[in-house]
């Protein structure tokens, strides 16, 4: 309880006029609801998630005096948790045997992606091992930065790699799926009720999921304890019946909004030339990425009863959040498609040190 108190006011000092980038932010908040607002206008995907992404990381490149400091990042990232917590029903504990070839299809994918991606950016990237080995994992950013530096890896450019895989595979991957599954991710279809339809109690609910499960989620010692704790209580009380209260619309909007200034954001104190060229190799490593995904959602899906739509979102190595935000735009097994998320991400953080070590240095592709 003392460490989370600890947290709490470590986050409340971080706000404070001395150490928070009030204007950079504003900035920042700025650019991305001019870009969410273009891209609904344009009836574009997820619009206030990618076009607030999109102008922020173009801000970044152009060395705008943008900022998105960590802080600010855990509350939207609860109301997403709480969100997709919702999305489960009493219905997904009865289809979990269901899973069972795509959990195996998901193993042998990561796999395979594993030795495509460790493979190109040693020999295309030339990286040196470490460093190829953890920005070619797919998943666990914080994870493989932290592990990757102590194995003597390029902290940064492990960091950049994986921020600009889940920039290229967010930005590409609804457009994919709106012309496969030729449905339409464009206009408002993630947004719930209006928070002036929404009643009191549900709130309420709403509320106390978000705060319980960051509780939780930081006793269990989960990893994205903001994210998984609150998803978890509220799929607890959304399975149980107690509640079947929805996030509003527009708490929602703004989760989204911040989710995409804090992704380009990632890129603010780095060289253009830099961002240019790791965006430019991060396409090739994101083309063999989604090639995979497509061919092996299709390949599971003759031998599971999930459709290639819910698999690709299932598989795809973007961000658990939005992945899981493009499935619940598609109104389509968001539990399958955070659950699978979840165990990707877990699977990459606790196998992917003792693997580099096992195979060391020498045996790595292209030594």
């Amino acid at each position: 309880m003392k460490a989370l108190l600890d947290d709490f006011l470590g986050g409340i000092k971080a706000l404070a006029p001395s150490r928070f980038p009030y204007r950079r932010f504003a900035l920042a908040l700025a650019l991305g609801g001019l870009g969410g607002w273009l891209f609904v206008q344009a009836k574009l995907p997820l619009p206030w998630m990618l076009g607030s992404m999109v102008f922020c990381t173009f801000a970044a490149l152009i060395s705008l005096p943008v900022a998105a400091p960590a802080v600010i990042r855990p509350p939207m990232t609860a109301v997403i948790g709480v969100m997709l917590g919702a999305s489960f029903k009493p219905e997904v504990v009865a289809q979990l045997p269901n899973w069972l070839p795509t959990l195996a299809g998901l193993v042998l994918f990561m796999v395979a992606c594993g030795l495509c991606c460790v493979s190109y950016f040693r020999r295309v990237a030339g990286f040196d091992p470490v460093t190829a080995f953890f920005s070619g994992m797919p998943g666990g950013l914080i994870e493989m930065v932290t592990v990757g530096e102590e194995k003597g890896g390029d902290a940064r450019i492990i960091a950049l790699i994986h921020s600009a895989r889940i920039l290229l595979v967010v930005m590409t991957l609804p457009f994919i799926v709106q012309w496969i599954g030729g449905v339409t991710l464009g206009g408002g279809r993630v947004a719930g009720p209006s928070i002036t339809q929404t009643p009191l109690g549900s709130e309420l609910w709403l509320i106390g999921c978000g705060i319980l499960g960051v509780m939780v989620g930081h006793w269990l010692r989960m990893p994205a304890k903001y994210l998984l704790g609150p998803m978890l209580v509220s799929a607890i009380v959304h399975v149980t019946g107690l509640s079947a209260a929805m996030p509003p619309s527009e708490i929602v909007n703004a989760a989204q909004l911040v989710l995409g200034v804090t992704i380009g954001c990632r890129f603010v104190g780095t060289a253009p030339r830099i961002i240019l060229r790791v965006l430019l190799l991060s396409v090739g490593s994101t083309a063999i990425l989604l090639a995979l995904t497509l061919g092996f959602a299709w390949l599971v899906a003759l031998v599971s009863v999930h459709g290639h739509v819910p698999l690709i979102l299932a598989y795809s190595p973007g961000g658990l959040a939005e992945m899981s935000l493009i499935a619940l735009a598609l109104h389509t097994e968001v539990a399958f498609v955070a659950a699978h998320h979840i165990i990707r991400v877990f699977l990459v953080m606790v196998s992917a040190g003792p693997i580099f070590g096992l195979i060391g240095r020498r045996k790595l592709p292209a030594e």
